[in-house]
């Protein structure tokens, strides 16, 4: 079970690679709207605790040796330690918070899938606007103006289709014999 395993671990690496590059520049902030969120959430929701966040660290291990993996093409230290830097560093965190909350209500259903992802979300919000105050010099107010607010609608549509999404992947992988079921 372990090549299996760590297949679909990187595969969870590749798709934060790939969807990190579809985005949407805006002028008003650094933070471009990206669907990276959406493979973060599905690590989580998908690979036990430790291969979620595996899945994520690779991700940013990758980038930080300068591979273009992230938003817009970009690697190498200097992004992980721009204005985008904490939402980054959030993502194995998001991947390890969505799988622990989902492995305490021992279920993987749409409503469990919710809570676990909101609480991801608001790690994400956490560590990308403190982060941007500091690298910003900015207060957190003038941080959570340009790096949460104007993202928080699409970000739930992010935990609506992730939620959705989930519980039928997880079917699709067990049924495969691909995942255990929990």
């Amino acid at each position: 079970m372990k090549t299996k395993q760590l297949t679909i671990t990187a595969i969870f690496t590749a798709l934060t690679i790939v969807f990190a590059q579809i985005i949407l520049p805006l002028s008003f902030t650094p933070v471009p709207l990206s669907l990276s969120l959406l493979p973060v959430y599905l690590s989580g929701a998908i690979l036990p605790k430790r291969y979620a966040v595996y899945s994520q660290l690779v991700y940013l291990l990758t980038g930080v040796a300068g591979l273009p993996v992230f938003a817009g093409f970009k690697g190498g230290p200097g992004v992980l330690f721009g204005p985008t830097g904490g939402f980054l560093i959030a993502y194995p965190i998001m991947a390890f918070l969505t799988a622990w909350i989902l492995e305490l209500l021992k279920k993987k259903t749409v409503l469990c899938c919710v809570p676990a992802m909101l609480a991801a979300l608001a790690a994400c919000y956490l560590c990308g606007s403190l982060f941007y105050v500091f690298v910003g010099h900015v207060s957190w107010v003038k941080s959570l103006s340009v790096t949460v607010f104007p993202f928080v609608l699409f970000d739930l549509i992010k935990v609506a289709a992730s939620a959705l999404l989930a519980p039928a992947i997880n079917k699709s992988l067990i049924k495969a014999k691909l995942i255990q079921s929990v």
